[in-house]
């Protein structure tokens, strides 16, 4: 399998350094490095490269009360509060 710049016309070579489909970082920086050379030679277009971005934190999800919810933790408030002034 044989990494190509997206919006190229390059020809896909296979790749010597690759065993099956076990590449290491290190022989896909070296293949990215060739294509990018490749391209610049052929095309005279420059590359941009980007870093990864993070993955997002997760924040826990937190439900809204509904108005039922609402009302019926008043209720619950309500009664309490008469069980206090009771004895």
């Amino acid at each position: 399998m044989a990494l190509t710049l997206p919006g190229t016309a390059l020809s896909p070579e296979p790749n010597s350094t690759q065993s099956g489909n076990n590449v290491t970082k290190d022989e896909l920086r070296a293949e990215l490095e060739r294509q990018e050379q490749r391209y610049k030679e052929v095309y005279g277009g420059e590359i941009t490269t980007y870093a990864a971005q993070p993955e997002p934190e997760r924040k826990p999800w937190r439900k809204r009360a509904s108005l039922l919810d609402q009302a019926f933790k008043q209720e619950l408030q309500k009664m309490e509060d008469e069980l206090k002034e009771e004895p």
